[in-house]
């Protein structure tokens, strides 16, 4: 490509920008909503725990100090000194002048040095955020390149998959698979953790789960290859739960494993049914076994699988959405289609949570058995 049709994006004007920030600002909304993002990734849960204690006089003096030593102790040695030279250079300023009879010295230079050392540590703390972020976008772009389409078509059946992650990048794992013309299998996992370790380990999961799927002699063979697998190349203390489903595009009848997940739900002429789960997640126990569950739906019958980032969604009360909602929401469903159903609760969590940042990546698919061939 030459250098006249290379794309060039414009520098933002500057004195624009600072108009457009004015109209977009709500000071009191967004310094609260700044700070508490501050107390809330910077504070131990174990002063989270004290504050619930203190009256408003001492955590006022409390959380400015907590918060000044953690965002000290994260710098680097070097932004360490420089930043200990900043507030040094600001407090001997403090005093514009030092006058005496014979001396009259002006003390604006230090403080000018030490504003522009302040701007010199933001703009390197800038720098590592812009890096980082420009490494977990592009981490999002595959993962999205990876996601299944939201309504996969097979013959017989209405299917809707969805998945959000909280952050950047998730730990969920979904996953659409075409084992053959007539059977198809849908995967279902929440790795522990979140971030980028537990994408990272999702997208190791998945890649297992396709690998093996077409070669396994039942469900529970696969479960059990899977469960040694990641038990074996995973970290300490990291495992994955896990509902992997098959179904075939000539009954209603579906085979899958639940690996410590969520138990699925069964919508039945209106009434509900909660499933069980009868095995570890994958990763706790080596040996562990696996058993291949059945269920048949018929027509308007439906299966919803959901990790738990829908059920403990919260509020910005802290009160978790919980399972009984998710089943009120679930009644009268049947002339619904998978679609209008998951779009429907995800809706009713959405306002349910009002303003409250996501906690855990969501997941959840909708399974619905329609006419037959």
């Amino acid at each position: 490509m030459n250098e006249e049709n290379s794309y060039h994006p414009k520098e933002p004007r500057f004195g624009k920008t600072i108009k457009e920030d004015f109209k977009q600002l709500k000071i009191k909304q967004d310094l609260g909503d700044e700070y508490k993002s501050l107390k809330e990734y910077y504070l131990t849960e174990e002063r989270k725990k004290k504050l619930e204690t203190m009256g408003g006089c001492r955590k006022f003096f409390l959380i400015p100090w907590w918060l000044l030593k953690a965002l000290y102790f994260r710098l680097t040695p070097f932004r360490r000194i420089l930043l200990l030279i900043a507030i040094i250079s600001i407090l001997i300023s403090s005093n514009n002048q030092i006058n005496d009879e014979n001396v009259n010295i002006n003390l604006v230079t230090p403080a000018l040095i030490g504003g522009l050392i302040f701007l010199f540590i933001l703009a390197l703390e800038l720098k590592d955020k812009l890096l980082a972020r420009t490494e977990l976008e592009e981490g999002r772009a595959i993962q999205l390149a990876l996601m299944p389409e939201r309504s996969p078509k097979i013959p017989g059946w209405d299917i809707w998959l969805f998945t959000r992650s909280a952050n950047d990048v998730g730990g969920d794992l979904l996953d659409f698979v075409k084992i053959s013309d007539k059977k198809f299998g849908i995967a279902v996992g929440d790795v522990a953790g979140k971030g980028l370790s537990a994408a990272l380990l999702m997208a190791k999961l998945q890649s297992t789960i396709r690998a093996l799927v077409y070669d396994s002699q039942s469900l529970a063979d696969l479960g059990g290859k899977l469960n040694r697998i990641f038990h074996r190349d995973s970290l300490p203390k990291i495992f994955a739960s896990m509902i992997y489903a098959e179904l075939s595009i000539d009954s209603g009848t579906i085979k899958f494993i639940n690996a410590g997940h969520f138990p699925p739900m069964l919508i039945r002429k209106g009434k509900i049914e909660q499933l069980h789960k009868d095995a570890p997640a994958l990763g706790i126990i080596l040996e562990s076994v696996f058993k291949e569950k059945i269920i048949s739906l018929e027509q308007n019958d439906f299966m919803v699988v959901y990790s738990d980032g829908l059920t403990e969604a919260q509020n910005e009360s802290g009160e978790f959405f919980g399972e009984a909602r998710l089943i009120e929401l679930m009644k009268n469903s049947e002339s619904k289609s998978s679609a209008q159903l998951g779009e429907f609760i995800l809706t009713n969590v959405d306002t349910f949570t009002g303003k409250n940042p996501a906690h855990d990546d969501l997941t959840l698919v909708v399974l619905k058995k329609v006419n037959d061939l």
